[in-house]
């Protein structure tokens, strides 16, 4: 019989492959930036909007300020700050209308977690957002500024009621090139209904360029 020594040392020896060290690798040095990815909620801590920063280089804030949107947003137009002895000029970003993530889209941030992300999903909601940096000094304001609007449709989406049927209060009606309404007909879009401003995705937006302004890399706290 072998003694349990000899048993021990004829077992092979178990191995980790090469792609599941290269996994393990990347999510022990990735996990920081995931997090930050799938976290979409809205700060504990009210945030002053304009928010001051301190001092530093302009074109280290606008970098910080433009990676931040970037996160959120597609960026349409860009003006960068200017703090300088020569030339103060304020610095403006703004994007185009986005359609809101839904509940499912978790790896988007421009829905902010709970009801923002919940009406992003039951209803058709676009935002837009605009972000102003003026020089204060040698220390800098930044505003944040959200816009939300909900689509106006003449019918829901699987909605069991005509839009062609005959009217018969004396208003003319002239029929287009347009989908016969009914079961399985696609709404068609009126317009936008501003719903005002979305002040949780501004609080995000601000928590993350302070962060990115005053902390090292790294070394991020949730306010």
């Amino acid at each position: 019989m072998k003694s349990v020594m000899a048993i021990a040392t004829s077992r092979p020896a178990r191995t980790t492959s090469p792609l599941g060290l290269i996994v393990i690798i990347a999510l022990l040095s990735g996990c920081g930036q995931l997090a930050y990815r799938l976290d979409r909620r809205a700060p504990a801590q009210y945030i002053p909007n304009p928010l001051e920063l301190p001092p530093a280089n302009d074109a280290f804030v606008w970098s910080q300020v433009i990676d931040t949107v970037d996160d959120y947003f597609r960026i349409a137009r860009e003006q960068p700050v200017q703090n300088s002895p020569t030339m103060v000029l304020d610095g403006r970003v703004e994007t185009p209308y986005q359609v809101g993530a839904s509940m499912s889209e978790f790896w988007r941030k421009d829905s902010t977690a709970g009801f923002e992300a919940m009406h992003s999903t039951l209803q058709s909601i676009r935002r837009k957002a605009t972000v102003t940096v003026r020089p204060r000094g040698a220390g800098y304001t930044v505003e944040v500024i959200v816009l939300k609007d909900l689509e106006d449709t003449n019918a829901t989406q699987f909605a069991t009621e005509t839009t062609s049927s005959r009217r018969h209060d004396g208003t003319i009606v002239r029929q287009s090139d347009v989908p016969v309404g009914g079961q399985g007909s696609v709404p068609q879009t009126l317009g936008w209904i501003s719903q005002g401003r979305d002040t949780s995705l501004e609080q995000r937006i601000l928590r993350d360029i302070f962060q990115r302004v005053t902390e090292k890399d790294g070394r991020r706290s949730h306010l």
